[in-house]
């Protein structure tokens, strides 16, 4: 268990509603959709309508300070088939890039590359008092795009396990590129802070508002957001 997960959850009923997605830059197709992640019909392209409304003036907080440059929606909702799904793809992928087998594995290397997994992945959990983010509707995974069109290099892809996902991996680098990447870092959590999000630790593409993990980052005693079924 997580540190937020220890927070309760008092559910305030909000809806799941579409993203306004002509507002925004989307990854098309959906990137976890053409791995044969299993939706069962629902949208990934969802967020809890306040959430939605956060999102909205993020973009607005952006574009005051950097004319036609765009959020890019990567992931919203996420049902917990999925999560388990993408937990089993990131497993699977780690255990090839060590170039191990999965049939093959110890349980020392099982647990030590899960460990790794569940640094960037929630369990998929299925109590509803310690739900993954993305089910609640409550987080979006987002990155730039620049008035060119051009997507903005944030110095690591989204969803890569690796300490370069960290937000401040590049905070203190020498390297001009390097300096570079950490302020278009900054210039996505500014625009998402500015509006009430909460960035995830480990992750720069990872923002929430109304969940746990937004509870416990900004001292709440509570989250709003629990899952949805």
């Amino acid at each position: 268990m997580k540190p937020y997960q220890l927070l309760p959850i008092a559910e305030c009923g909000e809806p799941l509603v579409p993203i306004p997605l002509d507002r925004f830059a989307v990854e098309s197709p959906h990137p976890y959709e053409k791995l044969g992640a299993p939706y069962g019909g629902r949208s990934p392209f969802y967020l809890r309508q306040g959430v939605v409304e956060k999102l909205l003036a993020a973009q607005n907080a952006l574009q005051a300070n950097h004319p036609g440059w765009r959020i890019q929606i990567f992931d919203a909702y996420r049902p917990i088939a999925v999560q388990q799904f993408m937990v089993n793809y990131a497993f699977a992928s780690e255990v090839r890039s060590r170039g191990l087998t999965l049939a093959e594995l110890t349980e020392a290397q099982r647990q030590d590359i899960f460990q790794s997994v569940y640094q960037f992945w929630a369990v998929p959990s299925a109590d509803v008092a310690t739900p993954p983010p993305h089910a609640t509707g409550a987080a979006v995974d987002v990155t730039l795009i620049a008035a060119t069109g051009d997507a903005v290099n944030m110095g690591s892809p989204i969803d890569e396990i690796s300490p370069r996902s960290h937000p401040d991996y590049f905070a203190n680098s020498s390297d001009d590129a390097e300096r570079v990447y950490d302020m278009h870092r900054q210039i996505l959590a500014d625009a998402m802070r500015s509006v009430g999000f909460a960035r995830h630790p480990n992750e720069w593409w990872h923002f929430c508002y109304g969940d746990q993990m937004w509870a416990w980052l900004t001292g709440q005693d509570t989250a709003r957001y629990g899952r949805v079924d």
